[in-house]
């Protein structure tokens, strides 16, 4: 029985990952047009921030972030239910993917949900420089219940950020998303940018259903979490096509 149970769960699994996957390709249609003459102005990158002793990361070298036209911004947002930094940042962060990577931002956007509500969980908003109203951060990994436990600098490591990066993976593939000279893991754009640099590093092919799920795994090592990022990615494909 148990065994039954297992491939039952196994099968359901492929199944969705391959409507996760042909969702990825019906957004095509509505995939983000790029804006050669630089970002738009109601999502200009902010003045660089001060670090702090945990919020920031060292900089990556600073480049021209790719830009989403504005009216899809808009039109893509309201259509969607998701709000315009929100989807500038997903936009921005697809079209900046490494060339070959096949990243639909409906992906990052089912990730942003599930991570923090596109950085407006617990009531936050979101400003239009892609950063939340107050700092997420996320329990202490101290190995209790099913976390794990990720000592940092004589502490328990948090993730951070509405991508919720832990340290060192942050340390690995934070970027600056928006151009601002700061690459910071609470920063939207930022965080958007290094979820999609991630996600095209673990090297599957996006364009595949098996490909899809095993990279979206690797980000969240949770069958759980691999559907609920499949159902807010199609529900956005669904209602922005």
């Amino acid at each position: 029985m148990r065994f039954r149970s297992v491939l039952l769960v196994a099968v359901g699994l492929a199944v969705l990952s391959a409507v996760a996957w042909l969702g990825q390709q019906r957004t095509v249609t509505s995939d983000p047009v790029l804006l050669t003459s630089g970002p738009p102005a109601d999502v200009a990158p902010a003045a660089a921030p001060e670090p702090g002793p945990t919020s920031r990361s060292a900089s990556r070298t600073p480049v021209a972030p790719a830009a989403a036209d504005p009216a899809w911004v808009r039109r893509t947002a309201l259509a969607a239910g998701i709000p315009e930094p929100a989807v500038a940042a997903y936009a921005r962060a697809t079209l900046g993917a490494p060339e070959g990577c096949d990243l639909g931002w409906t992906t990052l956007a089912g990730i942003g949900w599930v991570e923090s509500h596109h950085a407006t969980i617990d009531g936050r908003t979101v400003g239009a420089d892609g950063r939340p109203s107050t700092p997420i951060v996320g329990p202490a990994l101290d190995g209790t219940g099913p976390v794990a436990a990720i000592p940092v600098d004589g502490a328990w490591d948090r993730a951070t950020g509405p991508m919720q990066f832990i340290t060192s993976t942050w340390q690995q593939w934070g970027r600056d998303g928006d151009g601002d000279g700061v690459a910071d893991p609470q920063d939207l754009d930022d965080a958007a940018a290094a979820a999609a640099a991630y996600l095209c590093g673990t090297g599957y092919d996006l364009t595949t259903a098996a490909g899809w799920t095993a990279a979206v795994r690797a980000y969240n090592h949770s069958d759980a979490y691999v559907l609920a990022v499949h159902s807010a990615a199609t529900t956005y494909a669904e209602r922005t096509r």
